[in-house]
């Protein structure tokens, strides 16, 4: 089958995906002399006109730093700087501003809580992550038991893409010192049970962090719900800017684990006799913070806010739904990750034709997907692949959208067949 002739289920929804495309001015363009198909929301997403219009007033009308400031613009700022933290902490449902942290992204994010806990590790310590995991969420922890002597044990993931739970509860034991764990793999686009992970971690006195990068794009996560000690994600997959991440921490964790970073706001007094440290959560924001960055992700969750989410959560289905109905159409295609709870992410190969290629042949039809490993080297080696392509949809994707992505598959297959 070479057409799109597959008898389409996916339902319509009332969601209004043209208002909404209007909100994102990159989207109207051509690439390559095609209208732009943008589908690597999983790298990074796209930015809505609020984001741009807060970012761009921030920095016509309020501009200075933060929190000393003895003027107007300085009040200004400040106010702008913590509105969008409060916006963040109701975004997560964390008890107080005292539990969000400003990281420059998740991967910093993981990175200050893997030193934090450092101290509390010693030889023969396991840290628990998954196959499934991006780099950012195992290289940190192999840093950290190279210093201490612990050791980095991964949970194994099933052929169609699913935790492996009966690896998951073979691995906890009395050595298991913390768990790290994906909200939602990048890769895969499998959505983990963590709310469950987590209360079998903590009946064992573990330490849980959850990667939510991709998560957060398509799910409102509730820290407190999720029992979590840890919840870190990146502004650019939330359509906010990019410089800019949150580390969620509870409170008593973030009291005992040292400060990251040293100078600047992390300071109460300084001495050459001792250094005290500020309370939180400045405690861990050292140097003169991503201001502008703040206040553009305070933006995009606000405008997240104002949109329907349920309608948005039921166009992706339909998005990931539509592009399941037509693998068939492109001979020798085959879907990497099958799991029952996904997000709308497809990675995929194509017999004969390397992941690049793919990339390459779909750019010159105005399309943007990912090629490569994803950075999950070790999902590709479990799936003894050396990359695959993927396409990513976010809520502004169309089912036509898919049907354009599709029929330009089938014109790569012919081009190779």
């Amino acid at each position: 089958m070479t057409d799109l002739s597959v008898a389409s289920t996916a339902k319509r929804t009332t969601f209004d995906v043209d208002a909404v495309r209007r909100d994102f001015p990159i989207l109207s363009q051509q690439v390559n002399g095609k209208p732009l198909v943008y589908l690597d929301n999983g790298a990074s997403a796209q930015k809505p006109e609020a984001v741009l219009n807060a970012m761009d007033r921030y920095y016509r009308e309020m501009h200075s730093n933060v929190h000393r400031g003895a003027h107007t613009l300085g009040d200004r700022a400040t106010a702008a700087f913590e509105g969008a933290r409060e916006t963040v902490r109701n975004f997560l449902n964390a008890e107080s501003t005292r539990e969000i942290i400003w990281t420059r992204g998740t991967t910093e994010a993981i990175n200050l809580v893997a030193n934090g806990l450092a101290p509390r590790l010693k030889a023969g310590d396991e840290i628990l992550v998954s196959h499934m995991e991006h780099h950012a969420n195992i290289v940190p922890w192999q840093m950290i038991a190279e210093r201490t002597g612990a050791k980095v044990v991964p949970v194994q993931v099933t052929p169609d893409g699913e935790l492996d739970l009966e690896s998951f509860s073979s691995l906890l034991n009395e050595k298991t010192r913390v768990l790290a764990i994906t909200h939602v793999s990048n890769v895969l686009g499998t959505v983990n049970p963590v709310a469950a992970l987590i209360e079998q971690a903590k009946a064992h006195g573990i330490i849980t962090l959850v990667d939510g990068a991709q998560a957060v794009p398509h799910y409102q996560p509730d820290v407190q719900a999720l029992g979590c000690d840890f919840y870190v994600f990146s502004s650019h997959k939330l359509f906010g800017p990019t410089g800019i991440g949150v580390l969620y921490g509870k409170a008593q964790l973030l009291e005992e684990i040292p400060p990251y970073q040293g100078g600047g706001e992390m300071i109460e007094r300084v001495s050459f006799e001792r250094t005290t440290w500020n309370t939180l959560p400045y405690k861990f924001e050292a140097g003169t913070p991503a201001i502008a960055e703040a206040v553009g992700l305070g933006a995009a969750i606000d405008y997240l806010n104002g949109l329907d989410r349920a309608g948005m959560e039921a166009a992706e289905a339909a998005l990931l739904e539509r592009a399941n109905q037509l693998v068939e159409t492109v001979p020798g295609m085959e879907i990497i990750g099958t799991a029952k709870q996904k997000v709308p992410v497809m990675s995929f190969k194509i017999a004969g034709l390397h992941p690049s290629d793919i990339g390459t042949l779909l750019d010159q039809q105005g399309i943007a997907i990912r090629t490569g490993h994803h950075c999950a080297m070790p999902l590709m080696d479990f799936y003894g692949v050396p990359g695959t392509a993927r396409a990513s949809f976010a809520f502004y994707n169309t089912l036509d959208e898919v049907d354009t992505l599709f029929t330009a598959l089938q014109k790569v297959q012919r081009l190779f067949a």
